[in-house]
């Protein structure tokens, strides 16, 4: 069963810190994410499976295989196959456009193993920056990470905040032996 995130903005009827729940995306993240496609209760769970299976069943040359898990199936049955673009300026960076397709990690099962052996934890693609093809990644616990040619970043402690951090061109946490998980 998946979490209910169907509410994207508060009730209008009901102004906000008057009793209404905040917003799930900020203006410009939910502007993306519609004008890619997606609406509050989107869920294609047939797709999440079909990349889960590929995943499962590829193994690379040397015998690495991917780890398929549930905070990865549901973010890519609410989020997969979007192609996103900003909607405006960037904070601290240039906004990434994104495509949330986790097929683009397929051949990266050892990165992602690394990865996930260096955070205690299993790592699974999400997609990728279209601009600069650094890899977009979520563990177990539903954490967003990125990797990249000059690095490894955290996006945050779920795919809401990585989305808002991507689109909105916050600096990201480049992860080092001594970062803290969220």
């Amino acid at each position: 069963m998946h979490t209910d995130r169907t509410s994207s903005s508060p009730n209008p009827s009901s102004p906000f810190g008057q009793g209404a729940p905040p917003p799930r995306f900020s203006v410009p993240v939910d502007a993306a994410l519609r004008a890619a496609g997606w609406q509050p209760g989107r869920w294609d769970i047939k797709q999440a499976e079909i990349w889960a299976d590929a995943l499962r069943e590829h193994a690379s040359p040397a015998g690495h295989r991917h780890a398929v898990f549930p905070a990865a199936v549901e973010a890519w049955a609410e989020f997969g196959g979007l192609r996103l673009t900003a909607q405006g300026p960037g904070r601290q960076l240039a906004p990434a456009g994104l495509h949330l397709d986790p097929l683009h990690g397929l051949h990266m099962a050892r990165t992602l193993g690394d990865l996930g052996r260096a955070l205690d934890t299993e790592v699974c693609p999400l997609g990728h920056e279209t601009a600069t093809g650094a890899l977009l990644a979520i563990d177990t616990e539903g954490r967003a990470y990125a990797l990249d040619h000059t690095g490894d970043w955290y996006l945050g402690p779920h795919i809401d905040a990585a989305l808002a951090t991507l689109l909105t061109g916050t600096d990201p946490v480049r992860l080092t032996a001594a970062s803290p998980r969220g």
